[in-house]
């Protein structure tokens, strides 16, 4: 069985963008990319609601192609340019690049992939993540908590999510990102 992991930057008050969707609070530098760099490059299939795969989709199918952008930014388009992606919305007509649209039930396609023997496979998106949490479906909860509080905005977990969750790993940055990664206790360890 393959493992679903649920990753984004989260602010200390825990939300993963401003009201409005704006990301300008995250402060992504070398070091946390590199480590990033080297997740995604373990991840076997990437799994993205609406919102978050018009924010990738929107910079890295042509990020490579910047001579400004520093050789950490250019290996991570790289790789996120080769792994297959699905993407999961009722209201997007198709998706291009190395993506394919999912218009019906994201549970039953989230078992489908989980059945399958493989590397895992990353989450992205809150929206997405809220309907499969309360399933059980994901399996593996990875945080990039940043030192920036929000005060609203859209949150990392749904309200009123109850999960009995198991540290696993942390790791803090230069730049004061903590990342902690949980397990669902309620899974075989797999370390």
């Amino acid at each position: 069985m393959s493992t679903v992991v649920y990753s984004m930057m989260v602010s200390l008050d825990g939300f993963v963008a401003r009201p409005d969707g704006a990301l300008d609070w995250v402060l992504v530098d070398e070091e946390l990319h590199r480590f990033a760099n080297d997740q995604e490059a373990e991840t076997g299939t990437a799994l993205y609601g609406r919102g978050l795969w018009e924010v990738m989709n929107g910079f890295w199918p042509t990020a490579h192609e910047d001579p400004s952008l520093p050789s950490w930014e250019v290996e991570y388009a790289r790789i996120w340019q080769a792994m297959p992606k699905v993407v999961f919305s009722t209201t997007l007509a198709q998706v291009d690049g190395n993506a394919r649209l999912v218009r019906g039930d994201a549970a039953a396609e989230v078992r489908r992939l989980k059945a399958q023997p493989g590397k895992d496979l990353s989450l992205g998106g809150p929206t997405l993540a809220a309907s499969l949490i309360p399933l059980g479906l994901i399996d593996e909860y990875r945080l990039f908590l940043h030192p920036v509080t929000l005060g609203a905005g859209l949150p990392f977990l749904p309200l009123g999510a109850k999960l009995d969750l198991t540290l696993v790993e942390t790791r803090p940055f230069a730049s004061g990102v903590v990342y902690l990664r949980y397990r669902r206790a309620d899974t075989r360890s797999q370390d």
